[in-house]
């Protein structure tokens, strides 16, 4: 089984500009797409400044950082893809907006064993790779926020997924990118989700009915149940909008009442208080470069 060595990468937020951090620092020819130029130079600049904290931090060396930086390139032309040999979709949490990816990814990437991977939270990887020609070679590969940090991988393949594409996939996502790898089952939330967002809805209830102040939910999991986040930091940390999207997804899939996104979380995300990358959700953020 060869080692990948030309990675794609479709989106350059929070989660897309982690997987091509990782991925050009552990030595992989990276390119980096978007859907505008303007989006394609964002990307390049949140790449480089995390790089440029790891440098300032004593977590790289100037060597690292540099030849990082060589290792990516950024395009907002699908078809600058047609050469990877895997591609990982990280675009916003939107069912329709991730299917004409697929689609359009399907034509760009020339290479016929190429693995098409998405990093969705909660969206059926089987609706996605029936979206394709390549059924077999769709798989869910779903990282944790901030990517550089967390080590854990989802790993999920749907009915359609070759016992191939799944061994590759595991392969490169273990031995490559040095990910801990968890195989889920191809249902909205996976395992992690699953598990965590009933969790992260309950302290939004809690907080929406007065029961109790953000700051004591957190500190109260923090310091009584040795979590290192709170719930309400972490929605921040992961986005409010990224959040609703999830439980939307959940609810959709099981009707459940305990995924259904509270109020509270839908208000703050139309007013524009998406936690950290918005400077603002249950708590404040600076948002300059520097922070």
């Amino acid at each position: 089984m060869s080692d990948i060595s030309r990675l794609g990468v479709v989106g350059c937020g929070l989660m897309g500009s982690g997987v091509a951090e990782v991925a050009a620092l552990r030595g992989l020819d990276v390119i980096v797409a978007e859907s505008t130029p303007e989006l394609a130079a964002a990307g390049r600049y949140r790449v480089t400044a995390s790089l440029d904290r790891g440098l300032r931090r004593g977590k790289l060396t100037r060597a690292d950082r540099d030849q990082a930086l060589a290792r990516l390139a950024f395009t907002h032309d699908l078809g600058e893809l047609a050469d990877r040999q895997f591609v990982i979709e990280a675009v916003a949490e939107h069912r329709e907006v991730k299917l004409e990816i697929f689609r359009q990814l399907d034509k760009a990437v020339a290479d016929p064993d190429a693995i098409l991977a998405t990093n969705t939270s909660s969206i059926p990887i089987v609706d996605l790779a029936i979206a394709t020609g390549r059924v077999s070679q769709v798989i869910g590969l779903h990282f944790f926020n901030p990517v550089p940090v967390q080590k854990l991988t989802e790993v999920i393949p749907a009915l359609t997924t070759s016992a191939d594409t799944l061994a590759r996939t595991r392969a490169f996502a273990t031995g490559q990118l040095g990910k801990t790898v968890i195989q889920a089952p191809d249902r909205s939330g996976f395992v992690v989700n699953a598990l965590l967002v009933p969790y992260l809805l309950a302290a939004v209830r809690m907080l929406e009915s007065g029961t109790a102040r953000a700051e004591d939910i957190d500190s109260g999991m923090e310091l009584g149940c040795a979590h290192p986040m709170g719930p309400l930091r972490l929605i921040d940390l992961i986005g409010l909008d990224t959040a609703q999207a999830i439980a939307e997804s959940m609810y959709e899939e099981f009707k459940e009442p305990l995924y259904a996104a509270p109020p509270l979380l839908q208000r703050m995300v139309a007013a524009g208080h998406l936690g950290r990358k918005s400077g603002r959700g249950f708590y404040t953020y600076d948002t300059s470069p520097m922070s």
